[in-house]
């Protein structure tokens, strides 16, 4: 790493767990390579071997079987007091949940979970191929919520791949770079870079998320830059925080300094950021952006809390009423051959359009 820079918080090398910054708790970058399916969403057995199934995060051969004992993922666990944003690159997940809502989403989907008060949910990752391999690319993403909404209603909300805006922005030597906008909308520096086009509206996020508090500047982007490409971010809010999570490439230069490596940068929200891709393959960088929520944090495990009795509540009360129990056959509960869907708790069914 070379170079100074005025807008430059601080770096620190990643790996897949990516550490948080207020209001955001951690995230986590998943990359399987999964073989072919067995035609039970599984691997074949042979694969399993010298692994330590239900606690396998080994990445033997590529990939890893997580609480899985058949079919890769994490079977039925409780969560309270934040929400987890599921943005799936490749593959699928199947979701199910003790509200009684399930869904198949993927290839570029996001599952937005408000957890508030309680839930339960089981997240699967299938095997559905059989002729060719299934590899599984996703972020997930721990958003706390403020006091006022940690008990909020439980809640799930799914944008789908193609209503998620994409802005495609091409720089002075034709070098192409692409946001694609999660959560807050992104307003292009040089708007006819983008073709004309001043700004792209983020899809709405549950009502009780911090994301949904206009002064809170909250952004989730995936940045794309292909070999050579340059972009200017738009400054924020003075108040907010902005983290860049180089996960997929090892080369960025980030306002004159060079990185080479995957690498976590805090830079300063109020001030433009200048990203070029110094090296020779494409690369993705997630930028976190918020207002600090700026409260006392205690977590254990699946619960965030403010405090420690609260948090003594939270086990109190799944251990009393498994926060509604679960209403599935299987905690490790699939779809079978089913496409892309979500089911409400009220029956309500949506589907991709494309």
């Amino acid at each position: 790493m070379t170079g100074t820079t005025d807008i430059i918080i601080s770096a620190q090398p990643l790996d897949r767990r990516l550490p948080g910054i207020d209001p955001f708790i951690f995230g986590a970058y998943h990359l399987d390579l999964y073989p072919r399916g067995n035609g039970q969403l599984g691997p074949d057995p042979s694969l399993l071997k010298g692994r330590d199934i239900g606690m396998d995060f080994s990445g033997k051969d590529g990939f890893s079987m997580y609480h899985g004992d058949k079919v890769p993922g994490f079977p039925a666990h409780p969560h309270r007091g934040f929400e987890t944003v599921t943005i799936v690159r490749k593959g699928l997940v199947d979701h199910a949940d003790s509200l009684g809502a399930t869904a198949r989403y993927g290839e570029g989907d996001v599952q937005w979970l408000t957890t508030g008060s309680g839930v339960q949910h089981g997240e699967m990752f299938p095997m559905v191929h059989e002729g060719r391999d299934n590899p599984l690319d996703l972020f997930q993403i721990w958003l706390n919520l403020p006091a006022r909404r940690k008990m909020a209603a439980p809640d799930f909300t799914m944008f789908w791949a193609h209503d998620i805006p994409h802005a495609v922005q091409v720089d002075a030597q034709g070098r192409r770079s692409e946001v694609e906008v999660i959560a807050g909308d992104y307003a292009p520096v040089d708007a006819a870079a983008a073709g004309g086009q001043p700004l792209f509206k983020a899809l709405m996020p549950p009502p009780a998320s911090w994301a949904s508090e206009p002064e809170a500047d909250l952004a989730i982007w995936i940045i794309r830059l292909e070999p050579g490409a340059s972009l200017v971010l738009p400054a924020a809010s003075r108040e907010a925080r902005r983290a860049l999570y180089l996960t997929t490439g090892k080369t960025l230069t980030v306002d004159g300094r060079v990185f080479n490596e995957s690498v976590m940068v805090e830079v300063r929200a109020d001030a433009t950021a200048p990203l070029f891709n110094h090296g020779t393959d494409v690369v993705e960088v997630l930028l976190l952006q918020g207002k600090p929520i700026g409260e006392p944090l205690v977590t254990h495990g699946p619960f965030v809390a403010n405090s420690q009795q609260e948090l003594m509540q939270a086990m109190q009360d799944y251990r009393r009423t498994e926060f509604g129990g679960w209403p599935w056959p299987s905690h490790a509960h699939t779809h079978g051959t089913s496409e892309r869907f979500a089911q409400h708790p009220d029956g309500r069914v949506e589907k991709p359009s494309a």
